[in-house]
C-alpha cells in the first residue's frame, strides 16, 4: 500500500485528489494540509511514502516545505503540483528535494501512474515535459568536482538519465542487465549527493554533462 499526503490550500482539489486515490486498491490518503507548514508536520506525524504538494501555498511555500520534508523524512517522496507546464519555481523545487511534478489538470490516470512512478523511482516523471522546464530554467553550467568522480560508465548512464530513460530502457540502450542499470544509477547518485534521479537530471543539465536540445554527452 502506498501512503500519500495531500498538500494544498483548496480543499476541493484536495478532496477530488483523495477521491481518485483512495478508490485504487494500492494507494491511501492518510492526511491532508492545508499549508506548507501543517505539510511539513503531518508528513513527520504520518510518514507518508508520497507527498502531493502545492507549489504555491500559504504559511510555508511548497518549495520550503519540500526541502524541510525530505531532510526530515529523506524516505519520503514529493510530487509537486502546479497550474502551469512551464514553471519556473518547479524546478526550485527539484532542487530542494521534489522527485517529480504534475499539473493540477491532469486526468485521473495520469495521477494515479504519477503517484505510482514517483514511488518506485525506477523512471522519470513526464521525462519530455521535465526535460523542457530544466533546459529552461536550469542554471549556466558549470564543472562541479564531483562530476570527476564519475567513470566513463557512470557518465553515459547520467547522459541516458537525462534524456528520461527508465532503467529498463538504460539498459537496452547500453546492451546490459537491468541489475547492472540499477547498480550504476545508485553509484551516479551517491557520487553526485543526488537524492533522485530528478536531482541528477537538474545536475546533468546544470553541470554541462548535457546542453539544452542535445540528447548525447558533451564531448
Amino acid at each position: 500500500m502506498i501512503s500519500v499526503l495531500l498538500a494544498d490550500d483548496q480543499a476541493l482539489v484536495r478532496t477530488g485528489f483523495g477521491l481518485i486515490l483512495n478508490a485504487e486498491p494500492d494507494l491511501e490518503v492518510v492526511g491532508e494540509a492545508g499549508d506548507g507548514a501543517a505539510a511539513v508536520t503531518l508528513a513527520v506525524d504520518v510518514c507518508p511514502d508520497v507527498v502531493l504538494m502545492d507549489v504555491r501555498m500559504p504559511e510555508l511555500d511548497g518549495i520550503e516545505a519540500t526541502r524541510r520534508i525530505v531532510e526530515l523524512r529523506p524516505a519520503t517522496r514529493v510530487l509537486m503540483l502546479t497550474t502551469f507546464d512551464l514553471d519556473e519555481y518547479v524546478v526550485a523545487a527539484f532542487r530542494a528535494g521534489a522527485s517529480g511534478f504534475l499539473l493540477k489538470t491532469a486526468p485521473r490516470d495520469q495521477l494515479i501512474a504519477a503517484v505510482r512512478t514517483v514511488h518506485a523511482a525506477e523512471a522519470l516523471l513526464a521525462p519530455l515535459s521535465t526535460r523542457r522546464l530544466i533546459e529552461q530554467f536550469a542554471r549556466p553550467p558549470e564543472e562541479p568536482t564531483a562530476l570527476g568522480e564519475l567513470t566513463a560508465r557512470e557518465r553515459d548512464v547520467l547522459a541516458l538519465l537525462a534524456r528520461g530513460l527508465s532503467n529498463a530502457e538504460i539498459a537496452a540502450e547500453l546492451v546490459v542487465e537491468p541489475s547492472t542499470v540499477k547498480s550504476h544509477v545508485a553509484n551516479v547518485l551517491s557520487k553526485l549527493d543526488c537524492r533522485d534521479r530528478i536531482q541528477a537530471v537538474v545536475f546533468a543539465y546544470e553541470s554541462g554533462v548535457v546542453r539544452p536540445g542535445a540528447a548525447d554527452p558533451v564531448s
